[in-house]
């Protein structure tokens, strides 16, 4: 019998004898990380699926995976035998998780329904819309509902997995460095000011950050606690007059010389180091008399009972985080940090295309497994490689159609001397944070192949041109990248360009450019990728990407203008392109782009690599 549908079957033992009539499991963790630790892959565990977002509800007679068009495909896969149905999310005729549980999940007519949630893996903001969706069925809270009244309630059971999940793995903890001013443009002092700043702004005492990325860069610290993203789990709690780390790297004893160094200079700067179980007996015993402010969306349901139950109940000030918006815009030293970062990443991206390019024409024979080894050998003979940004994307032909394929590393498939290889990649430096996309024509294409590779260039070309008054956001420029698409009645389902950090997560908001409405405006400053694709199942994958940074484009009668300027360095293969179908400015745009790929990096480059590159960099 398939081991994920007995995992199913004993969540349901469970249920039957505590009385739950549905238990949900996320796929994130207690700061609602997007990538968890191997701890909080809750979701993998139970179902096996191996996609990157989702959630599960299970109830007595049907178990769903919520997940969205990226993984689709991947759920396809890894769903049957398990008796998990998939629930797709991101189209139209989508039913969220909160309005099944109160309008499908149950009949009508029963009376109670109780519902199961690891409070330590759900936010605020999620258990709110399933409650919210309950009433506006309906049903009242039990806590006010009369006996015979339709009436629902919904139990915080934290790590209610540890009863089955027996080798689950502990909270990670890894080494920990600090970043000094000279990196980061800031030092932690002058961020915790600004904190301080904010909360006198807003009448407020005390601010509780949860998410990993805005701790890292309040404090400037980096660390390895999530494969990937150089965060630190932990929380940080910000008063006018006190600063509280709690994280579970405290027994100086048992620490590494960087990490207890890293230590000392923290409490150097005032910050107490404290142990991360321990936040919730520093909430509950707070003493801010004008109230503390709370991120909902990152803050987990536990904590929200421990805040509500203890001496802040009714002071708490459920707002969002002023860090993202701050973090998202780059200090001129964080700006020419990330340049440099490209600079050094498009050095090791030119190499990695040459020797792919030899490799094919002498015949021999490469994976993807191959290929994605070599590309992050190249990435770690650079000065200051931290890491790979995510796990890179290797895929050829139809595994290119999945747009977050697993590049398997036992019997991979061989790359052959025709059709498209597509590879999504990205660097962890420590003065910046890389991501990007090449589709690289392996030998001859087909005219669909061909066709694809061009609108899908010709869509990042015209979002990478564009020019938009100050105010404008990501929404309203995401149809640019998508146009030359829709125009042949074609389409991708994931975003166009989200944000990226400064050696923290690949992706990082509060500003983004996809069809979903973001009033966020783009700022000068800001970095977004720029990644339009296409995926034909079956058959390949398309998808390039560059990285852009916003600047000012001059002020005049109509206001302030704002443009993009494109900070990834490394050609693309103009080999499949369909010069019909690219006008007079793309085609000048991706001339001067080429150009200036080659124009930076050849006096860096080995002589044949720059030969190579100078053929390849050649004006259509």
């Amino acid at each position: 019998m398939n081991k994920y549908f007995t995992r199913v079957e004993a969540i349901r033992e469970m249920m039957a004898s505590r009385g739950w009539d549905a238990v949900i499991i996320t796929g994130s963790d207690p700061h609602n990380s997007e990538y968890p630790s191997p701890r909080w892959k809750q979701v993998e565990w139970v179902s096996g699926f191996s996609g990157e977002a989702g959630d599960i509800v299970i109830t007595a007679d049907h178990a769903g995976l919520w997940t969205d068009t990226r993984y689709f495909i991947q759920a396809g896969k890894d769903l049957p035998g398990t008796g998990i149905e998939l629930h797709k999310m991101r189209v139209p005729e989508q039913i969220p998780i909160p309005q099944w549980l109160a309008e499908y999940a149950f009949p009508p007519e029963k009376s109670r329904i109780t519902v199961a949630v690891d409070g330590l893996s759900q936010t605020v903001s999620s258990v709110k819309h399933i409650a919210s969706a309950f009433v506006s069925s309906g049903r009242k809270d039990c806590r006010e509902a009369e006996e015979d009244e339709l009436s629902f309630r919904i139990v915080d059971a934290p790590d209610f997995m540890d009863n089955f999940w027996s080798d689950r793995p502990s909270i990670p903890e890894t080494p920990i460095i600090t970043l000094g001013e000279d990196i980061t443009g800031q030092s932690r002092s002058e961020r915790i000011t600004m904190l301080r700043k904010f909360l006198l702004r807003n009448s407020c005492d005390a601010i509780l950050l949860t998410s990993l990325d805005e701790i890292a860069w309040v404090l400037n610290v980096r660390g390895n606690d999530i494969a990937y993203n150089p965060v630190v789990i932990s929380y940080l709690l910000v008063t006018l007059d006190s600063v509280q780390w709690f994280v579970r790297k405290n027994t100086y004893s048992a620490l590494d010389d960087e990490t207890r160094d890293s230590f000392m200079e923290l409490k150097g700067d005032d910050i107490s180091i404290e142990e991360y179980d321990d936040v919730g007996f520093a909430l509950a015993s707070l003493d801010a008399e004008r109230g503390i402010w709370v991120d909902p969306s990152s803050l987990n349901h536990n904590l929200y009972g421990t805040l509500e139950g203890g001496s802040m109940a009714g002071k708490v000030i459920y707002r969002p985080s002023p860090v993202p918006l701050w973090k998202a815009v780059k200090n001129p030293t964080e700006i020419e940090g990330m340049k440099e970062a490209h600079f050094e990443d498009g050095l090791a991206m030119e190499r990695f295309l040459y020797w792919l390019d030899c490799q094919m024409e002498q015949g021999y024979p490469v994976t993807e497994w191959d290929a994605a080894l070599m590309l992050g050998s190249l990435r770690e003979s650079i000065s200051g490689y931290r890491g790979d940004s995510f796990e890179t994307i290797s895929a050829y032909g139809c595994g290119a159609a999945l747009p977050h394929y697993m590049t398997p590393r036992e019997d991979a498939p061989i790359l052959e001397n025709h059709g498209l290889y597509l590879c999504d990649s990205g660097g962890q430096y420590l003065f910046g944070t890389t991501d990007i996309t090449r589709t690289v024509p392996l030998g001859p294409c087909t005219p669909l192949e061909k066709e694809d590779y061009t609108l899908v260039l010709k869509g990042m070309i015209d979002l990478a041109m564009a020019v938009f008054p100050a105010g404008t956001a990501g929404c309203q420029l995401d149809a640019l990248a998508r146009n030359p698409l829709w125009q042949r009645k074609r389409s991708f389902g994931h975003g166009t360009g989200h944000g990226i950090g400064f050696y923290l997560c690949v992706h990082e908001g509060p500003q983004d450019i996809r069809q979903n409405f973001n009033s966020q405006p783009l700022l000068p400053g800001m970095v977004t990728s720029d990644e339009p694709g296409i995926y034909r199942e079956g058959l390949h994958g398309v998808r390039h990407e560059n990285l852009l940074l916003t600047v000012e484009a001059g002020t005049n009668d109509f206001g302030k203008w704002y443009a993009f300027e494109t900070l990834t360095l490394c050609h693309f293969d103009t080999s499949p392109i369909v010069k019909e179908l690219l006008d007079r400015r793309e085609i000048d745009w991706l001339n001067e782009y080429n150009a200036t790929v080659y124009r930076t990096l050849s006096p860096r480059l080995p002589s044949e690599v720059s030969e190579w590159l100078k053929e390849k960099t050649g004006p259509i």
